[in-house]
């Protein structure tokens, strides 16, 4: 089963984490990396930038397309990264995102195939 693995945080724990912290949390992502390529296989990763880089697109009623930079929202945590795996079970993708830093929120979600959909 795939499952994509989204890692909230708060970004002012991370400004301000000293170099033992961020090494605790490389050393957890390194651990749920090697988990994850014992039992399945890792698709891809990516840290990501923080919301205040984010681009926001909008279909509007009228027909036409809002771009707009943000969110604006006041955020405590935001989605910093994420994980797409391939895993046997959700119990296995569980027990693979124990494993992540601890100061994040972690949501596990399966993929899905669309019906009548073709990537192309």
């Amino acid at each position: 089963m795939r499952y994509v693995v989204l890692m909230a945080y708060r970004p002012a724990e991370w400004e301000d984490a000293s170099e033992q912290v961020r090494q605790e949390h490389f050393d957890a992502h390194h651990a749920f990396e090697r988990y994850v390529d014992r039992h399945g296989r890792r698709v891809s990763s990516a840290a990501l930038a923080g919301a205040d880089l984010a681009t926001t697109v909008r279909h509007r009623e009228d027909g036409t397309v809002a771009v707009t930079d943000g969110p604006f929202v006041e955020l405590a945590e935001q989605v910093g990264g994420y994980y797409d795996v391939e895993l046997p079970d959700l119990d296995t993708a569980i027990a693979a995102a124990t494993l992540l830093p601890r100061g994040y929120t972690v949501e596990v979600r399966p993929t899905v195939r669309v019906e009548g959909y073709d990537a192309s």
